[in-house]
């Protein structure tokens, strides 16, 4: 479908400007944190190498979605440039943050990347505290923009809005689901657009299938409140089938791995269910499940980041905020992978009318997260 196309050709042009940025090779090395635990790491800066910083959130380094797609660009941008050596330092809670980046300054990183919105203030006072530190975050920005802070945030209320209108075209229970892993706008945007997705299918089809987990208009639903508990995701989303969902889709970092051992699980039953992956494509991070997924709404997540990273090691730096769009390939849905001949060919003409009526503005989805 184009809207596939149009997110891969606008991330491989982020991903040729980043080329530009450096030279093809990687450097890296191993050495032990000042806390939690670190992953290959190189020279502070000096001495001709550049180091990239994380401080992941509490889903951890391989959480199949959010961090592990952060720390995959900065690898990306180090396999681009030799001169880029990485480092994180994981957080196994939320007080972990500012001692992190604190831990993290002291190694005279060249760029420190964090991460959403539970990041938002320590990321804020470290930058503040340290105006020549150069820093990024993910998935959260600031009102006014920080010159030393390259905010990357993404529309996926646009992409959202697409999965949604996508899981009512190809439910067969008249039921679809989605439920958050905490209720932060980054996570309710999700939810928005997949819940208006699919009142507009409903519109224009005169149908009437109902959203489990999320409704828009009183902002309330289902949530995991936290991003680690696969057990929990299991049973939250084993609740939805029971109750008459076929598609699921968690927004829930780790704890949607537990949803998709829940599909797997109700599949092997002899039940017809099926789920959306979030943040990255799920067939590439989590191909066990592949079959599982119609698609995945995504976020560049990291192309993103590997620019960033890639122009502060080449000098080019530049603070304040970045927005993934459909128009910029910032957001989109994934390849349909097993479900390329299972999507309609009049559904996915349908999907690229709406993406063209969003791109232009003629069509504006609705939400009540802060975009």
């Amino acid at each position: 479908m184009r809207a596939n196309v149009r997110i891969a050709a606008g991330l491989a042009a982020l991903a040729l400007l980043a080329a530009a940025c450096g030279s093809s090779g990687s450097s890296t090395t191993s050495s032990t944190p000042t806390t939690s635990t670190s992953s290959s790491t190189g020279a502070a800066a000096g001495g001709g190498k550049f180091l990239a910083c994380m401080v992941t959130d509490t889903g951890g380094i391989n959480d199949k979605s959010f961090n592990q797609a952060i720390y995959q660009g900065i690898l990306a941008a180090a396999a681009t440039n030799s001169n880029i050596t990485t480092k994180y330092l994981l957080s196994t809670t939320t007080s972990d943050y500012a001692s992190n980046i604190t831990a993290l300054l002291g190694q005279k990183c060249g760029i420190i990347v964090t991460n959403g919105f539970l990041m938002g203030q320590a990321t804020q006072t470290a930058a503040k505290q340290n105006p020549s530190a150069k820093f990024s975050i993910v998935d959260f920005s600031y009102n006014p923009p920080l010159k030393n802070v390259d905010a990357l945030v993404y529309n996926t209320l646009q992409d959202g809005f697409l999965g949604g209108y996508l899981a009512a075209g190809m439910t067969k229970s008249g039921k679809v689901a989605t439920f958050g892993g905490q209720k932060l706008s980054t996570v309710t945007i999700y939810m928005d657009g997949f819940y208006d997705g699919v009142q507009y299918y409903n519109q224009r089809h005169h149908k009437s299938v109902q959203v489990l987990g999320w409704n828009e208009a009183t902002q309330n639903g289902e949530f995991s409140n936290n991003f680690t508990d696969l057990a929990l995701g299991q049973r939250i989303a084993q609740t939805f089938i029971t109750e008459g969902a076929d598609i699921i889709f968690p927004v829930a970092g780790g704890v949607g791995v537990g949803a998709a051992k829940a599909v797997q699980t109700a599949d092997q039953g002899g039940a017809n269910v099926n789920m959306f992956w979030v943040d990255t494509d799920g067939c590439v991070s989590l191909p066990q499940y592949c079959k599982y997924f119609i698609t995945s709404v995504e976020k560049g997540i990291t192309t993103s980041v590997k620019v960033a990273v890639l122009n502060t090691a080449s000098g080019k730096f530049s603070g304040g905020n970045y927005i993934g769009t459909l128009a910029n390939g910032g957001v989109g849905l994934a390849p349909f992978h097993d479900f390329q001949s299972k999507v309609p060919a009049s559904l996915q003409a349908e999907l690229n009318t709406i993406t063209t009526q969003i791109e232009n503005g003629t069509l504006k989805p609705a939400t009540k997260a802060a975009v």
